[in-house]
C-alpha cells in the first residue's frame, strides 16, 4: 500500500493537469458512464487561456509545474505509443527538456564530493553552464590531456533531483496499480512493469558512471564504423555525479542550414545515420536509444557524433532476428513468414491462427508498398502494427518499443535531411547482409556451436540438478503424507499483514476525502 503522501502527490498531479487543460484536450467523444462524466469535469475546471491552446502547449505547461521528474516521465511515455496513443506520444516527444541552469558552485560542490578531489587539480579552466535538463547540466572545461590543453563537456547532475524523482516514483506506482484495478482493459500493457521500466531506466540515467560505460562500450563497438563515433570518455574524472567527455566540434543536425553551409551532403547524411543505427542494434545488440537531432553532431569530415547516452537499448539475439526478419518480411513483402516470427518469438499467442495473423499483417503492408518507397513512413508502419498486434493479445514487450520508438525518431531526423527518404532502401544493405550472415550457412553454424556450448553447460551442472530433483522428491512426499501446514507464529503474520492492509485502506479513503474537500475550497 502506498503512503498517504503519494496520494497527495498523486492528486495534485491530477489537480494541475486538469487545470492546465491536459485531460480535457485527450479524445473522450467514445468514453462512458463515468469516465465520460469525468472527461466532461475536465473541461470545466480547465484554465481559460488553456481553453484555446494546443494539446503539446498544455502538456509542457502541466510539466514545468510539475517539476523534473515529470519531464522525465512525459519522456518516457513518448517511447510507449502503445501506452498514451500515437498522437499523445508525439505530443510527449516534443517536451523540450531544458531546465533552469542551478549555481555553478552547486556544481562545483557535486564534482568534488563525487571525485573527491579539489577542482584545481581536476580542471585548468571551468565554465559557467551552457545547458541544463530534467537530470543534470553541462559545462565546457579544460584539462591536460597527453601534454596539451584539451576543451572537455562536463555533465553534472542536478542537485535532489533523485530525493525528488524516487518520492514522485511512489505516485506512479500508485497510478498503476489503478490502472490495473480499475480498467481491465489496460492490464494487457502491463501498467506496473511500464512504471518499474522507468524507475529502472532513470536509476541508470541518474548515475553518470552508467552514461559513461555506455559511451565507452559504443565506442569500442564502432571504433571501425564509417561515419560515426561517440565521444572519448575522461574516466579520471568521471564519478556517479559528473562524467566528463570530449568536446564536440560539429553542426548539430537540426541545423539544417548550417549543414548546406558546411557544405554536407544530406541524402548521404540521412543513409549513414540509418544504417549506422540498424548496425548498431542488429549486429551489437546494443544502440543509443535517444537519437533526436540534438544530441547529434556533424564534424567536418562528415562523421555523424552522438551524445548524451543516458537511454540506450539492448536486444538479445532473438530479438535482434525477430527485427531483421520483420524488416526483411516487409520489404519482400513475405507476410506469412513475418506472421511465423512473430509466434517463434513466443509474441502471440499460439492459441490464435498464424494464416489470419498473416492476413492482418498482410492489411498492413500491401497499402505500404503500393505507395512511392520515399512516403513509406515507419512511424506509420509501426502504429498500425500496434493496432493489429492488439487484435491478436501480442502483450507489451518494453525492448521492442524502445526499439521501434527509436526507430521512428531516427528515420524522422533522416527525412528532415532529405523529405525523399527511402526507408527501405537506405537499411536492405544492413538487413540483408545481417540476414544472409546469420539465418544461412554461417548462422546455422554459431546456433549449433551455441547449442553445443549449452549442453555442456547442462552436463556439467547434472550431478546438482539430481541432487536438487531427489531433495523436491522427498518434499513433495513429505507434504502428500502430512498435508501443508501452517504454523502458529505464520498465522499470526498473515493476521497482522491483513491488518495492516485494512489501515492502509481506511487512511487512503480519509487522504481522498480530504484532497477532494481542498479542491471544492480552490474552485469556490
Amino acid at each position: 500500500m502506498s503512503t498517504p503522501a503519494a496520494y497527495f502527490r498523486l492528486a495534485r498531479a491530477g489537480w494541475i493537469l486538469t487545470r492546465e487543460g491536459v485531460f480535457a484536450s485527450l479524445p473522450g467523444d467514445q468514453l462512458t458512464g463515468l469516465p465520460k462524466s469525468g472527461w466532461r469535469m475536465a473541461k470545466l475546471l480547465a484554465r481559460g487561456r488553456a481553453k484555446g491552446s494546443e494539446r503539446s502547449l498544455r502538456m509542457s505547461r502541466a510539466i514545468d509545474k510539475l517539476g523534473p521528474s515529470y519531464v522525465k516521465l512525459g519522456q518516457f511515455l513518448a517511447t510507449r505509443p502503445d501506452v498514451v496513443g500515437a498522437e499523445v506520444a508525439t505530443d510527449l516527444a516534443n517536451l523540450q527538456d531544458r531546465m533552469k541552469t542551478f549555481p555553478t558552485a552547486e556544481a562545483v560542490a557535486e564534482i568534488e564530493e563525487s571525485l573527491g578531489r579539489p577542482m584545481s587539480e581536476l580542471f585548468a579552466h571551468f565554465d559557467e553552464p551552457i545547458a541544463a535538463a530534467s537530470i543534470a547540466q553541462v559545462h565546457p572545461a579544460s584539462v591536460a590531456r597527453d601534454g596539451a590543453p584539451q576543451k572537455v563537456a562536463v555533465k553534472v547532475i542536478r542537485p535532489g533531483v533523485r530525493r525528488r524523482f524516487y518520492n514522485d516514483l511512489e505516485s506512479y506506482f500508485l497510478a498503476a496499480r489503478l490502472q490495473e484495478r480499475f480498467l481491465p482493459a489496460t492490464r494487457r500493457l502491463k501498467p506496473v512493469e511500464v512504471t518499474q521500466t522507468l524507475a529502472q531506466t532513470t536509476k541508470i540515467e541518474m548515475d553518470l558512471r552508467l552514461e559513461a560505460a555506455a559511451l565507452s562500450e559504443l565506442g569500442e563497438n564502432t571504433k571501425d564504423d564509417p561515419g560515426f563515433r561517440v565521444p572519448w570518455v575522461d574516466w579520471e574524472r568521471t564519478g556517479r555525479d559528473v562524467v566528463t567527455m570530449e568536446w564536440i566540434d560539429g553542426v548539430k543536425m537540426n541545423d539544417i542550414e548550417g549543414l548546406r553551409a558546411a557544405g554536407h551532403d544530406l541524402k548521404a547524411l540521412g543513409a549513414s545515420l540509418i544504417q549506422s543505427f540498424l548496425r548498431h542494434t542488429l549486429r551489437d545488440g546494443f544502440f543509443h536509444a535517444d537519437m533526436h537531432p540534438g544530441n547529434l553532431f556533424v564534424e567536418a569530415d562528415g562523421t555523424i557524433v552522438a551524445v548524451d547516452l543516458g537511454i540506450a537499448g539492448r536486444l538479445g539475439k532473438k530479438e535482434r532476428r525477430f527485427l531483421a526478419e520483420i524488416l526483411y518480411g516487409f520489404i519482400t513483402r513475405d507476410y506469412l513468414r513475418v506472421a511465423e516470427v512473430h509466434f517463434e518469438a513466443g509474441y502471440v499467442p499460439r492459441s490464435h491462427d498464424v494464416h489470419a495473423f498473416a492476413q492482418a499483417i498482410r492489411a498492413i503492408g500491401e497499402p505500404i508498398h503500393g505507395q512511392p518507397a520515399e512516403t513509406i513512413s515507419m512511424a506509420r508502419l509501426l502504429t498500425l502494427l500496434f493496432e493489429v498486434t492488439e487484435l491478436f493479445d501480442m502483450a507489451t514487450r518494453p525492448e521492442l518499443v524502445l526499439l521501434q520508438k527509436t526507430m521512428v525518431v531516427v528515420e524522422g531526423v533522416a527525412r528532415t535531411l532529405d523529405p525523399a527518404f527511402n526507408m527501405w532502401k537506405a537499411s536492405e544493405p544492413v538487413v540483408g547482409d545481417w540476414i544472409r550472415a546469420n539465418l544461412g550457412p554461417r548462422g546455422l553454424l554459431e546456433d549449433a556451436r551455441d547449442g553445443a556450448g549449452a549442453l555442456l553447460s547442462l552436463a556439467r551442472q547434472a550431478p546438482e540438478i539430481a541432487a536438487r530433483t531427489e531433495r523436491l522428491s522427498r518434499e513433495i512426499d513429505a507434504m502428500a503424507e502430512n498435508g501443508l501446514r501452517f504454523d502458529d507464529d505464520t498465522a499470526a503474520r498473515i493476521g497482522k499483514a491483513e491488518a495492516r492492509h485494512t489501515r492502509s485502506g481506511r487512511v487512503a479513503l480519509w487522504v481522498i476525502a480530504a484532497t477532494l474537500v481542498f479542491i471544492a475550497w480552490q474552485i469556490t
